[in-house]
């Protein structure tokens, strides 16, 4: 469908560097991009508001639509079909693994490193598809309309993504195939330090009660982190996440605290998202998706924006510890 952009980019993790520079927008084009994701994801949230399946406002169709409207030549856009599909498979295995075991560290684990062998075996780009993996875990969702509500929010990104593609398309841009997915990471050493953490994190929640201490996009930005370190924008200075992550998290539980689950809250949630990701200079989409968690979560406290800040430092503490063990045996 989409053609397939050059082989340098294939090699980079989907947190670019610089993402406005090569696959990206910027200025006056930037700020549409921003625009149109912004509306998408308030008719997703009217869709759930209208129809009453409310996980259809699956959070990490935020960091999705602002990732692929922001980039038209970037990995996603041009995977439209990994992009539709890949979180509906794990979400499947997430209603299963709900519907079969209680929340724990074992039905964490057993979640993750299935959602983690869906993704590798696809040789998917999409790895917000972990957290529609984990997403029903955590909110306790055992309704097999879940899948198919992933499925019409990425479907519909999906074919509004080749549209927009083809709109910033160059005259030499090949769009009229898809591309190949991008290489799995190697090694092993990124695969036990993500395991690790996800761990570890698990017994934290045990032990606190605090749920979204383990947030679903928290195992995102591990994976990316961990699996794509040379690429991931953030890696360098991994302490300016706990910050984007609580603000854009405090931010959408603000929201939703005076509007409710309302489409006005899911597009006012994707706004602040953005604005702590400029304010912030940190290319971390997943933020975006805490932001608007509290849409789909079980009347959300106060707790929530702190749980997450204490999630993104564990990792960001436990990355910074990795990277110093690795540097001592390199």
């Amino acid at each position: 469908m989409i053609g397939a952009p050059d082989s340098d980019s294939y090699q980079r993790g989907w947190y670019e560097l610089e993402p406005d520079r090569e696959a990206g927008l910027s200025g006056g084009a930037r700020i549409a991009a921003d625009a149109i994701a912004t509306i998408y994801i308030a008719a997703i949230a009217a869709t759930a508001t209208a129809t009453g399946i409310y996980f259809i406002m699956f959070p990490e169709l935020g960091a999705l639509s602002y990732d692929v409207f922001g980039r038209p030549r970037g990995r996603w856009s041009n995977s439209p079909t990994y992009l539709a599909l890949t979180p509906v498979i794990t979400a499947i295995l997430g209603v299963v693994v709900t519907r079969a075991m209680p929340y724990g560290v074992a039905s964490v684990m057993i979640t993750v490193i299935g959602a983690l062998a869906i993704i590798l075996a696809m040789r998917s780009p999409v790895a917000p598809a972990i957290s529609a993996g984990l997403l029903p875990l955590v909110l306790g969702i055992k309704s097999w309309m879940y899948p198919p509500g992933i499925l019409f929010g990425t479907t519909l990104l999906a074919l509004m993504s080749i549209g927009w593609r083809r709109y910033h398309a160059s005259p030499s841009d090949d769009v009229s195939r898809e591309p190949q997915p991008d290489a799995n990471p190697t090694g092993i050493a990124w695969l036990i330090a993500l395991l690790t953490f996800v761990a570890l994190a698990a017994c934290v929640v045990r032990i606190t009660g605090l749920r979204f201490i383990l947030f679903p996009p928290l195992v995102v930005m591990a994976y990316e982190m961990f699996a794509h370190e040379a690429s991931c924008a953030w890696a360098d200075k991994p302490f300016r996440l706990p910050v984007a992550a609580f603000l854009a998290s405090a931010g959408g539980f603000a929201f939703w605290h005076f509007f409710g689950a309302t489409p006005l809250t899911a597009a006012s949630a994707m706004i602040c998202g953005i604005v702590v990701l400029r304010a912030t200079r940190v290319h971390v989409p997943p933020a975006l998706a805490v932001a608007l968690l509290p849409m789909v979560m079980d009347a959300p406290t106060i707790a929530y924006p702190f749980a997450v800040g204490f999630g993104t430092l564990m990792l960001t503490l436990w990355f910074y510890l990795y990277r110093r063990v690795l540097g001592a045996i390199n």
